[in-house]
């Protein structure tokens, strides 16, 4: 039986300019240490055509 696993998805906007459209969808575990720490990450926005720093938030709810 395949093991379970503990991600939640979280969604990754710019930090300073969130009006760009671009997001990153990142897995982040949800037991340890880096649940209370929110993510950080430098990636790649096409639109600024630069490397800048994207912070996490709450996926949208879905629609039913």
């Amino acid at each position: 039986m395949a093991k379970k696993t503990s991600f939640a998805l979280k969604q990754l906007v710019p930090e300073d300019n969130p009006k760009t459209g671009t997001k990153y969808i990142v897995r982040k575990p949800t037991k340890g240490l880096k649940v209370a720490e929110k993510l950080r990450m430098k990636k790649y926005d096409p639109v600024l055509k630069k490397h800048v720093w994207f912070v996490e938030k709450k996926m949208p709810p879905h629609s039913k």
